[in-house]
């Protein structure tokens, strides 16, 4: 086995355990040794779970003994710190919560259980969610595997920097804006945004902007992306956005894509977007084409016209911010500095409200034209790669931005509920991962990850490793 255990995919882990060449114990110890050894440095994890290796024993028991072998029989996994686990705090990053312990595990916890995975622990993440930059007063910051001075991006950047560094090979996030492509693309990382109500939000703190956030998988392989939505999705009968729907359909991964129609734009309604993350978008419009798609560039005037982030923030401030009124209240100096930023932002008016909400409704009505004559749409995952920690603006290529444009290439997708997935690419100049984001039609995931697959091959991004982070 020339890959240390800790770099290898969930995937293949799980090939190991059900071929008795590995045993859960084995990996978990690894993968606890990986946290001892680097989370001091990143601080990834900020709660371990309280029995995993009693849980690797039991699974390697059952094994053993020669029970049915679930199909992520002894693989460790971790979970963002907005998620429920039963008996452990669900912080999310904020002094208001972060010691209410959780009654019972989300669904997604629960499913990864039952399949056989073993919980390493909960990750960092912003308070509420509600940042691009994973920091809080519960736990602290989060440094990217990559460069330890860069941001792994938010809100699921916990979850990255432990999946980039071996700590982890397979993690679930959330995503209202981008908090799962973002740091995906920052970390050289796959991350899918499935389509909205594919995976249920049930057990997800806080209950907000529950119309526009996502639950999903983050690996270091699509196969992995693939393996998780196959046990986490589908309704559990409490999340009401959570619907009927027929399984991902990844298929085989490595079959052609075929001629494929595909719609790209390397900055098209989104800038200013970096020139080296316009070139790897374009390398990867090109690396279709060679599989055989039918590649066309695409301006999207419907989007292009909108202010999205203006959009999607009046949506956040009118309905997120209302939703966590109660909370907060009485209690705003024990927020962290991001929440209090957000707070001091001017409130839409009711009006500005709706007017956000009918753009909304207008970008939907756009894109369910284009994906009537395009299968998929391949874009920029984020407009630079990962910057300087508490970056308040970002520099594209000398020009500055406020710090929140770290959203706008993701956002758009928040706003139509599409699947979306980041795919890592290539690097930089300053040797900083690069991803590229493939976005579908309503409820094919498949569609998406099968092209992510396909474009990973292609690139051969995804094998490499953080350079300090390289042993195992």
């Amino acid at each position: 086995m020339n890959e240390p255990l800790t770099y290898l995919d969930a995937a293949r882990m799980a090939e190991l355990v059900a071929a008795r060449e590995v045993s859960p114990v084995e990996l978990v110890r690894a993968h606890l040794d990986r946290i001892d050894e680097l989370n001091g440095a990143l601080n990834a994890v900020v709660a371990p779970a309280p029995d995993a290796l009693g849980d690797a024993a039991r699974a390697e028991r059952a094994a053993a003994a020669g029970e049915a072998l679930g199909p992520l029989h002894g693989v460790p996994f971790t979970i963002k710190d907005s998620i429920d686990v039963a008996g452990m705090p669900t912080t999310s990053g904020s002094l208001l919560t972060h010691r209410r312990p959780a009654r019972s595990d989300a669904p997604v916890v629960s499913r990864l259980r039952e399949a056989g995975g073993v919980l390493l622990g909960k990750t960092n993440t912003p308070e509420f969610t509600l940042w691009w930059e994973t920091d809080n007063r519960v736990f602290g910051r989060t440094n990217n595997p990559w460069d330890a001075s860069r941001t792994p991006g938010g809100s699921s950047g916990g979850e990255a920097a432990a999946i980039a560094s071996g700590m982890s090979p397979l993690g679930i996030g959330s995503d209202s804006g981008g908090s799962i492509r973002v740091p995906a693309s920052y970390c050289n990382l796959f991350g899918l945004k499935p389509t909205h109500g594919r995976v249920p939000m049930t057990g997800h703190v806080p209950a907000a902007l529950l119309a526009h956030t996502h639950v999903g998988p983050m690996a270091r392989s699509a196969r992995d992306i693939a393996l998780a939505m196959s046990v986490i999705e589908g309704p559990d009968g409490r999340d009401h956005h959570a619907v009927p729907a027929p399984p991902t359909d990844a298929g085989a991964l490595d079959r052609p894509l075929g001629a494929l129609r595909v719609g790209f734009y390397a900055k098209g309604p989104v800038s200013p977007v970096a020139a080296e993350v316009q070139g790897a978008v374009r390398g990867a419009a090109r690396a279709m084409e060679e599989m055989g798609c039918r590649v066309e560039e695409v301006g999207l005037p419907f989007a292009r016209d909108m202010d999205t982030l203006g959009v999607s923030g009046a949506i956040a401030s009118a309905e997120g911010l209302f939703d966590l009124a109660p909370l907060i209240a009485g209690r705003e100096d024990d927020l962290a500095v991001s929440m209090r930023r957000r707070m001091a932002l001017p409130r839409p008016t009711h009006d500005e409200h709706l007017a956000a909400l009918s753009a909304r409704d207008a970008l939907r009505a756009g894109f369910m034209d284009y994906f009537g004559e395009f299968d998929l749409l391949l874009c920029p995952a984020a407009a630079v790669p990962a910057p300087p920690h508490d970056s308040a603006e970002l520099s594209v290529d000398g020009r500055t931005t406020p710090g929140r444009t770290a959203l706008m290439c993701t956002a758009l997708y928040n706003l139509t509920g599409s699947p979306a997935i980041s795919v890592p690419f290539g690097f930089g100049e300053g040797g900083l991962p690069i991803g590229v984001q493939v976005v579908g039609p309503r409820y094919l995931d498949g569609a998406v990850i099968h092209a992510a697959a396909r474009l990973s091959e292609a690139a051969g991004a995804a094998t490499r490793r953080p350079p300090a982070m390289a042993g195992g």
